[in-house]
């Protein structure tokens, strides 16, 4: 009556310990499994009571790069059950990224021999989240669109992108044509404010987008 509910328990915190380090080695395998990139996370963080993991300073970067600038880093993202969709009898997840970093270098990328096709990323993204993604939140943001060799050397891009986009998976509002929403701000460079508001209907093969965008001063 003691021995066994004692072993259970040290079973279950030994398991708990060694957990973020389990889940560590397997994302950074799931990242090298990505043809033509390379990619690292410093660290996983778990939190059983909210269902979630939390991924510290991710980056992706192509293999054949000739620049050290990371394709890809994301300083925290936490992937989580949504409860108010598990409320609905929908089991889906949110994802919250803050402070994604994405930085297309032109002269990184074009080694078209190495590009991932679309299942790729597909199988990448499917086995970090293994269930859908019903909410996504992006947080304090940047995209760049470089190109170092052009003269001058080009350099757009946007700060500050603040993006959610809800009902991915159409949980809820299942009637509507377009049940998810999207809305997106930034700042563009000159200090131009970008607004994209929305919304789309993913759960197809050939999604229906109805969306508006806009870009002042």
């Amino acid at each position: 009556r003691v021995i066994i509910p004692v072993v259970i328990f040290m079973a279950l915190v030994i398991l708990r310990l060694f957990l973020p380090v389990m889940v560590k080695n397997y994302v950074n395998n799931v990242l090298s499994d990505i043809p033509g990139y390379y990619g690292h996370v410093s660290d996983i963080d778990i939190s059983l009571l909210r269902g979630a993991y939390v991924i510290d300073s991710l980056y992706l970067n192509r293999v054949s790069a000739t620049s050290e600038v990371p394709f890809i880093t994301l300083q925290k993202t936490d992937i989580s059950v949504e409860w108010r969709a598990l409320f609905k009898g929908s089991i889906v997840s949110e994802i919250i990224l803050t402070r994604p970093e994405l930085i297309y270098v032109f002269e990184d990328q074009q080694d078209t021999k190495t590009s991932p096709d679309l299942d790729d990323w597909t199988k990448a993204l499917t086995d970090l989240v293994p269930i859908d993604i019903n909410r996504l939140e992006v947080i304090d943001g940047s995209l760049a669109f470089v190109e170092v060799t052009a003269d001058p050397t080009i350099d757009l891009n946007m700060k500050d992108v603040h993006l959610t986009a809800t009902n991915l998976r159409n949980v809820v509002s299942r009637d509507r044509t377009l049940p998810s929403e999207i809305n997106a701000t930034a700042s563009s460079i000159g200090g131009g404010l970008v607004e994209l508001n929305g919304r789309m209907n993913l759960v197809k093969t050939i999604p229906d987008v109805d969306i508006a965008f806009s870009l002042k001063d």
